[in-house]
Order: structure tokens, then C-alpha cells, then sequence
């Protein structure tokens, strides 16, 4: 291999760890929020299960014990833990929030911030399928 080719590999591997980063990180605030949600305003929360998901019955402290496991899935995600337990996780649990708003999609111009869902899920597919590449500032390997 030439010294050019090596240094372009270099520079490409240099470039996707800090995409893939960068997406990571991206996809790390939407579901931390999400996750704070379930502690700020459970019953905001409790609405969601009911309307999207078909979930009734939930109850504050339902919430509050949801919360605190996406909380320890989230973290982990964010510093790259057990990346293919959760990345799969967080892809599964956005594909399930982004497929169960499906009414929102057939009125499109009222609903237009449920379309943000589908670039966020092809940021999650990507990091689920180059998990393996995504190392910058990870603990897993």
C-alpha cells in the first residue's frame, strides 16, 4: 500500500469515527430528553402510552421506573456500552415511537415535526450497522 493510499484510509477512518460521533451524540440528546421527560412530566408520558402505544393503566411510578431504565440505556449508548445490546435498543425503541405515529403522517402539514423521526432513524440504523467503527470517546470496544 503507498504512503497516499494510507494516509487517505487514515483520513476517511478519521472522518466516519467523528461522524459517527456526531451522530451519536445527536441521537443521545433526542432520547435523553425524551428519558428526562418521564421524570419532569410522567404524565405527559402516561398520555403517550395511552395514545400511540394502546397502553393504558400506566401510573406515575410506572413512568418514574421507565425513565430510570432508559435513563441507564441512554448513558450507556452515549458512551458506546454493549453497542450492539444498545444501539439495537435505542433503533428498536425509535423505530416503535416513529411506526406508532403513523396517523400523524397522513396530515402531513400539521404534523410536520413526526417527520424529524425519520432522518433520526436512519441516524440510528447507520450507528446499529457501523457500531463497529463508531469508537471515538467509547468505553465498549
Amino acid at each position: 500500500m503507498s504512503t497516499d493510499t494510507a494516509l487517505a484510509n487514515n483520513n476517511i477512518q478519521h472522518k466516519l469515527e467523528w461522524s459517527l460521533l456526531l451522530l451519536r451524540l445527536g441521537v443521545f440528546i433526542v432520547m435523553f430528553v425524551w428519558t428526562i421527560d418521564k421524570f419532569v412530566n410522567p404524565g405527559h408520558s402516561i398520555k403517550i402510552f395511552e395514545h400511540f402505544y394502546n397502553i393504558d393503566g400506566l401510573n406515575e411510578v410506572i413512568a418514574y421506573v421507565l425513565g430510570a431504565l432508559q435513563l441507564v440505556l441512554v448513558l450507556a449508548f452515549l458512551f458506546g456500552i454493549k453497542k450492539r445490546i444498545t444501539y439495537g435498543l435505542i433503533l428498536l425503541m425509535h423505530a416503535g415511537s416513529t411506526f406508532s405515529a403513523y396517523a400523524q403522517y397522513y396530515d402531513v402539514f400539521n404534523n410536520l415535526l413526526f417527520f424529524a423521526a425519520w432522518p433520526m432513524l436512519a441516524a440510528c440504523a447507520a450507528l446499529y450497522l457501523l457500531r463497529d467503527a463508531d469508537t471515538k470517546f467509547t468505553l465498549g470496544k
